[in-house]
Order: C-alpha cells, then structure tokens, then sequence
C-alpha cells in the first residue's frame, strides 16, 4: 500500500490533464457552425478533406494557410494539430516521405497540454502535431463533401498576441483526502476548475477527416 498510494495523485492530475486538453482542442471547432464553411474575409475556415474518402491532403494545409493569411493572422508559430489517422495518411504520401521533419518552435499553446501530444513535421509553415483528444464523431456536409465519422483537424497560428482560445484557470489542481471509517480505507480526490472558449474565429481553421477511411 506504501507504493501503491502515491501513485493515485499524479495519476488524477493525468486524468484531469487530459479533460483539459480535450476541453482546449475542442472548443474551437465545436462554436463553429456544423456542415457550414464559417467564411471569414472570403476564405473557408471550416472544410472536408480533399484526400480520397475524405482522409486529409497536402491541398487542405494551403486552404488553411490561405483562410490564415487572409484574415492577417501571423505567419509565425503556426499549428496543425492532427488525428492520428491524419498522421498516418502523411506519413504514406510519397510528396512528402523526403521533407524535413526538423521543428520550428518548442511548446504547444501552453505547457499544461502534457499528455503526450507529438511532434511529426512541418508542412507549408505549419508544424504538425498529433493528438488523439481531438473532436471526433462529426457529420458534417460541406461543398457537397460528407464526413461520415469525421474529426476535427484544427490549424491556427499560436503567436501569443493571437491565440484563438482564451484560457482562465480559477483553481489550480488541488488533492484532498480522507480517511473512511464506514469502509476502512483512505480516499483521494484531485480537482480543478477552469473556463476555456474561442476568442479568436479568424485564427482557426478545421479540416474534418474520416478517421475510419484511412486504409480505403
């Protein structure tokens, strides 16, 4: 019991790591307008994967460095966090096996994002990470594309002066324990609170991919 206790609270703030993450990567596609391309200054900032079987392309990163650049967002720091089937499919791209995979930058929008969240590779400016917490489960029809279970791919820039999300966090992670006399053992609870919304629409862009077409 000596050993197995204290494994119990970093295991929870794990746990409560991973909501939060989820909460962030999700929040951003999830005010956009489903099965709408949220048009912001003439270009989409919601779109379906121009691959086959609406699995991601090299096109979808210019789309959204296009919707990027034409709502003035920066240049510098830009992200494309990705599912791991969108991974997958670049990884077998054969314009692409050869690229560099040398990072630009350190950090993805804070550092509390601690659950294993990688790097993969730089793509038309935007450094490529991969998550498995992103918004899945989407329906949307776009331009007359259908994601049948589609997930949330999310592109922005997180230059400080521009993130799209804002986060405030009212309680950091706190333990309490105590001692329960009715069932002889003691208990431990680790809890938190936050907000997290968008801030920035302009500052976003999703391409949604169908995470169960990647082997079509």
């Amino acid at each position: 019991m000596s050993r197995v206790i204290p494994m119990f609270v970093p295991k929870q703030h794990r746990a409560i790591m991973k909501v939060l993450e989820t909460d962030i990567l999700e929040v951003g596609p999830a005010a956009q307008t489903v099965s709408d391309t949220n048009t912001i200054n003439g270009a989409y900032h919601r779109i379906i994967g121009s691959g086959a079987s609406e699995t991601i392309a090299i096109e979808d990163f210019a789309k959204a460095a296009y919707a990027l650049n034409l709502a003035n967002v920066p240049a510098a720091n830009r992200v494309a966090i990705v599912d791991p089937s969108v991974e997958f499919t670049l990884s077998t791209l054969t314009n692409l096996v050869n690229m560099s995979n040398n990072p630009s930058w350190e950090g993805v929008v804070p550092s509390m994002m601690s659950t294993g969240m990688k790097f993969s590779r730089s793509i038309y400016g935007f450094d490529v990470y991969v998550s498995q917490n992103l918004l899945s489960g989407l329906t949307d029809t776009i331009d007359g594309l259908t994601a049948a279970a589609g997930v949330a791919n999310i592109f922005f820039s997180a230059a400080p002066e521009v993130l799209p999300f804002v986060f405030s966090m009212r309680q950091s992670p706190k333990v309490d324990s105590e001692y329960n006399k009715d069932l002889q053992r003691d208990e431990y609870v680790t809890t938190c609170r936050y907000g997290v919304k968008l801030f920035r629409p302009e500052n976003l862009v999703t391409v949604i991919t169908d995470n169960d077409q990647v082997y079509a």
